[in-house]
């Protein structure tokens, strides 16, 4: 093996399962063509996944009206590139991010 490898070390668990649950699992398992195993490790990992996804959220800064409307005014700068062929924008066409980001900045700056 090569050094900069590492083992992975798989232990045994027991696992008592319902009998209703075992047998839906069992059955899922088999039509999906893996081991009950394969898919009860794939279910836990996938649960895990969606908690660990629940707790990002909740520690990540919270969307304001002004975050969006800064993020909508990045997102409208020129890039200083031609659209290519068949991507022009109509002639005075205004987006709906630049008229919600005006309206938010606009709204903003007269509370202050």
């Amino acid at each position: 093996m090569p050094a900069n490898q590492k083992k992975i070390i798989v232990s045994k668990f027991p696992l008592r399962l319902m009998p209703s649950v075992r047998k839906v699992a069992e059955q899922i398992s088999q039509r999906e063509g893996v081991s009950l195993n394969q898919f009860i490790n794939v279910a836990v990992a996938e649960k895990l996944a969606h908690l660990q996804h629940e707790e990002w959220l909740a520690r990540r800064a919270k969307v304001t009206d002004s975050s969006i409307a800064k993020a909508l005014l990045i997102l409208d700068r020129p890039t200083g590139r031609r659209p290519e062929a068949g991507d022009e924008l109509p002639e005075g066409y205004i987006s709906v991010r630049r008229q919600y980001a005006r309206k938010k900045m606009t709204s903003s700056a007269s509370r202050h």
